[in-house]
């Protein structure tokens, strides 16, 4: 039996995917569709499922700009394919392929393709591979899953996808896990990716003191984000001690760049060391040797 059917529906009965990832139309896109939606109607179905929280209604997958366009000029009823039966990681991989369907993973911000990234890493993981069935009868994919990769195995595989190193793939899932305000941020270049990846292993409630305390226009260098990520791993992050060191009264002095001879590192460390384990270590003692 068919998992999806096509039907009318009422556009005042969609509602959102929740936690929608991806920047809607807010420019002459959306005027566009407007003009051609007015002029022709919906062609092209939307992608539904039911509700899971609103009986009665349907969360939107695919078609968000179509639906808010519709709206705008007075259409009452579109066209959709109802997808039934879906788990959430399921109706989540409509929403970013579809995404990728209709626009180049290129052409997408830093959030979108981390979100991209995270839901077939996380596929892969649970050894779901991609669904081809699940993107069934949406117009342009030709062949059912023709413009989807075949089953993925690593981080380098995924990377061979979307034309990236392996480590971008790391860097982009670890960006995945920063609360929606500072992905905003990071769209939004207040800090470039190596920041953010820092800023990703700060905690939740950590990361919102963040966001609060830079306030409208603030932005945060990679040393400042790597010391925040030190001081959540050593210490517990505050108000005060995050607008130290996003605020400092005093401007710090460059520091002319230099290397610890060997044999002093070989002193105190052995050869299994990570060069983070060292700097974290050689860090503590400064702030110990300072504080006193």
């Amino acid at each position: 039996m068919s998992n999806h059917s096509y039907q009318e529906i009422a556009v005042n009965l969609l509602i959102p995917f929740a936690n929608h990832p991806f920047k809607l139309y807010d420019d002459h896109r959306l005027d566009d569709m407007e003009e051609s939606i007015r002029a022709n109607g919906v062609h092209t179905p939307i992608i539904v499922r039911p509700a899971p929280s609103d009986e009665g209604k349907y969360e939107i997958l695919s078609g968000h700009n179509r639906t808010e366009a519709a709206k705008k000029v007075g259409v009452e009823t579109v066209p959709t394919i109802v997808r039934k039966g879906l788990t959430d990681d399921e109706a989540m991989f409509v929403v970013t392929e579809t995404n990728l369907i209709q626009r180049s993973f290129t052409d997408m911000l830093h959030s979108e393709k981390s979100v991209v990234i995270a839901v077939h890493y996380e596929a892969i993981k649970k050894k779901q591979g991609y669904r081809s069935d699940l993107l069934e009868s949406i117009e342009g994919t030709g062949a059912t899953g023709e413009q989807v990769a075949p089953k993925l195995k690593s981080a380098d595989k995924i990377g061979e996808q979307y034309s990236l190193s392996a480590d971008t793939i790391k860097r982009y899932l670890r960006v995945n896990k920063l609360i929606q305000p500072l992905k905003e941020r990071l769209d939004n270049d207040c800090f470039g990716i190596v920041a953010a990846v820092a800023l990703s292993y700060l905690n939740e409630k950590e990361q919102q003191i963040v966001d609060k305390v830079l306030g409208e226009s603030g932005k945060i260098g990679i040393g400042q984000a790597k010391r925040l990520r030190r001081e959540s791993e050593t210490a517990k992050l505050g108000i005060s001690s995050v607008r130290e060191i996003l605020h400092p009264e005093k401007p710090l002095k460059a520091v002319k760049p230099f290397k610890i001879k060997t044999e002093i590192v070989s002193e105190y460390f052995v050869n299994g060391e990570s060069d983070d384990e060292i700097e974290n270590v050689i860090a503590e003692a400064l702030r110990a040797y300072f504080k006193k």
